[in-house]
């Protein structure tokens, strides 16, 4: 294997200490960096020379990727991608118009220059709106890959009491970013709703709203002929069975909940009132 192969099998830069203990001398490097396979992009580090990803911003930097900025790496929802890159740079100041984040505390990644999972959530938790951090961490706790317990005990004290109030918003179980969104809306407007409610005839659906509505979150998938069909049949089924039914997409969960919400509300007055009575 050659250090350019080595370098793409990694996903990003690497040391001159990875690359040492991967078996690449430094006569091996100097030479790769001579004839332009490689590229030094400060002393130590090394990177492809097309590579323009925030991986190799983070070693330019010296730093770590967390928070939003690591979320993709860890393989976690996200509302909006990071529009600056978030760094854990310890002690040293931070590249202009990036956004410094406190020391990491927990394991880091083994090799790329990535904060660990504990460290990336709890500075979104610190860092981010509301929303766009509950989706990390519902994503992260959802998958067993760490417990709110755990999270919780890592932000005492009042200044994290906002930090802690994400933490509450957290359901057992999430299929999709809008569910957890969705979730909230409804929570917060008081109303009373089952999640993954078995219907006969009908199968699984998202939530249950007041026992009479159906609310289903419906992601890109649910755009796809074949899905579109077996959702018509659900909604007929659904009808069918007594039931009334709402489906919501992508941007009116996440870009305009408040129409969600006032559609759902609008329908249930209508219940209210007899207008769906015989």
């Amino acid at each position: 294997m050659n250090i350019a192969t080595f370098l793409g099998s990694r996903g990003g830069p690497a040391s001159t200490a990875d690359l040492g203990r991967a078996g690449f001398t430094r006569y091996r490097i100097g030479l790769a960096v001579a004839d332009g396979t490689i590229v030094r992009i400060r002393r130590g580090h090394y990177a492809l020379p097309r590579e323009a990803s925030v991986l190799r911003a983070a070693r330019e930097a010296g730093g770590l990727l967390t928070c939003v900025s690591a979320a993709p790496s860890h393989g976690l929802w996200t509302l909006v991608p990071a529009s600056k890159l978030h760094l854990c740079v310890g002690h040293r100041p931070a590249p202009s118009g990036s956004v410094a984040h406190g020391q990491c505390r927990h394991p880091r990644h083994p090799w790329l220059p990535l904060a660990g999972l504990a460290d990336t959530l709890i500075h979104a938790l610190r860092c981010l709106p509301e929303l766009e951090a509950l989706v990390m961490v519902q994503c992260a706790v959802g998958r067993g890959d760490i417990s709110l317990a755990f999270l919780r005990g890592k932000l005492p004290g009042n200044r994290n009491a906002r930090a802690r109030s994400v933490l509450d918003l957290v359901i057992p179980r999430a299929d999709s970013l809008l569910e957890v969104l969705a979730n909230t809306v409804f929570l917060r407007a008081g109303l009373h709703v089952r999640r993954h409610v078995q219907i006969p005839g009908v199968g699984e659906v998202d939530f249950l709203v007041e026992d009479c509505l159906i609310v289903e979150t419906d992601g890109e998938s649910h755009l796809e002929p074949r899905q579109a069909k077996k959702d018509r049949g659900r909604n007929n089924a659904s009808m069918v069975g007594g039931y009334l039914v709402l489906r919501f997409g992508y941007d009116l969960v996440v870009y305009h909940p408040e129409q969600m919400l006032a559609q759902v509300l609008a329908v249930l007055e209508q219940r209210r009132r007899g207008a769906f009575n015989p």
